[in-house]
């Protein structure tokens, strides 16, 4: 009995790994939104709901990551378009590993902050978030450091992610960019 050939890689990505990809890029903003004015904002209860906020969207992150992760390493991204070099392979590979491993770290230093400053953590108001750690000032002191840097790191692994991908669609005319837009539909390679 013949072995039936295996399936050719997609062409674009699947439309649950679109949803997780747009969904997570509408949640950073909003977290960068609100984590802004929160820290900009003067202390008023306004700035306390602000950061409530910013913090419940970051353990909604958080949780929504692992799902994404977990639906990732179930199914594996199309392969890359013929013109892709492996040295733009290899960094592509490299920058979504950095943005995956950031998109982790930032709700749990952001976790860490907030536990080691002894606030209560209630998620949206509804119930109660246990602290990672023991109340300390140097822990706060140091993880509010390693957010600010995760922070600015994020935003300029982002931006070249964007440009990347701006790139690949305006200058080398390929389906980079067009593959992971929300209505475009997930072809299969040619055989």
């Amino acid at each position: 009995m013949k072995t039936p050939p295996a399936p050719s890689p997609p062409l674009a990505w699947d439309p649950v790994s679109k949803l997780f990809h747009w969904s997570t890029a509408v949640l950073i903003l909003v977290m960068v939104t609100l984590g802004w004015l929160a820290v900009t904002y003067p202390l008023s209860p306004t700035k306390l709901a602000l950061f409530n906020w910013h913090k419940s969207l970051g353990l909604l992150v958080l949780a929504w990551m692992t799902l994404r992760l977990a639906w990732r390493l179930a199914h594996p991204a199309p392969a890359p378009p013929a013109d892709t070099s492996p040295a733009e392979q290899r960094a592509a590979r490299i920058a979504h590993g950095c943005l995956y491993i950031l998109m982790f770290a930032m709700p749990i230093s952001g976790w860490v902050i907030n536990s080691a400053a002894d606030f209560p953590l209630k998620w949206f108001g509804l119930f109660s978030i246990p602290p990672l750690v023991a109340p300390d000032q140097g822990v706060q002191d140091t993880a509010e450091a390693v957010h600010l840097v995760l922070f600015w790191t994020l935003i300029g692994l982002v931006a070249l992610h964007a440009a990347a991908a701006v790139h690949h669609h305006r200058r080398r005319r390929n389906n980079v960019l067009t593959r992971m837009l929300p209505f475009t539909r997930s072809e299969r390679w040619p055989r």
